[in-house]
């Protein structure tokens, strides 16, 4: 950041040196105003630059325009009026109080801070020569194109190999429902065999238990009779 704002400080010496010419009005003012980011895609082979300005106490005549670019460590005077590569670069006043920079052949090297300059030359006033603040331009590379590329393409293959690995669950369990239902059938039937089993043992059990009863009884039986009998008898 120090470096930019040093170079800037000659680039304002510089611009200041351009334009000196006499005038007689010393109450002119001007404002630069530009966008300070503007992005461009990989496909994008010319872009528009604009700048912003206004202007007061100043004659009617238009004023000079000038563009600079900061570099990554040195500035590069662009149009100062007249573009230096015209197939390039190109100016145009859009309106009174607008105008923007053309930048054909786009490419990643034009990635650059763009600083837009107005003067009006016939007027010695120190706020008659302004620039703005600067745009920083910057073009994607085909390196991050192929990035997002691939980056969809990735979301795309999972996305088909959920669903394929969902069908494929979906498959399973519907071959193998039958058995399954087969299975709890039988484990069902089992149980309730082991039921029915179960209460006929016990059944058997109560029956053994009372026949058992019936046969003491009767054992004793005689014996009661046998008792009486004597018991008469005497």
């Amino acid at each position: 950041m120090a470096s930019f704002n040093k170079l800037k400080n000659v680039l304002m010496l510089a611009f200041d040196w351009i334009l000196y010419s006499g005038g007689a009005t010393d109450t002119c003012k001007v404002t630069v105003t530009q966008p300070g980011f503007q992005e461009a895609d990989y496909s994008v082979q010319t872009i528009f630059l604009s700048c912003t300005f206004s202007a007061s106490g100043c004659s009617s005549s238009p004023p000079q325009v000038l563009w600079f670019r900061f570099l990554t460590n040195i500035h590069e005077d662009l149009c100062t009026p007249e573009c230096k590569k015209q197939e390039k670069f190109k100016v145009h006043l859009l309106s009174e109080k607008n105008v923007s920079l053309q930048i054909n052949n786009l490419t990643v090297d034009d990635n650059a801070v763009y600083i837009c300059g107005i003067s009006f030359s016939n007027s010695q006033s120190p706020h008659a020569k302004q620039t703005g603040d600067g745009t920083i331009l910057r073009k994607t590379g085909e390196e991050k194109q192929h990035s997002n590329g691939k980056f969809i393409f990735m979301i795309i293959a999972l996305s088909l190999m959920l669903l394929y690995n969902t069908a494929v669950i979906f498959f399973v369990l519907y071959k193998l429902k039958p058995k399954l239902l087969k299975k709890s059938g039988n484990e069902d039937q089992r149980r309730e065999n082991c039921k029915i089993n179960s209460g006929r043992k016990i059944f058997q059990a109560i029956a053994q238990e009372l026949q058992k009863q019936k046969y003491a009884e009767r054992c004793r039986q005689p014996d009661d009779l046998e008792d009486d009998n004597v018991y008469q008898n005497r």
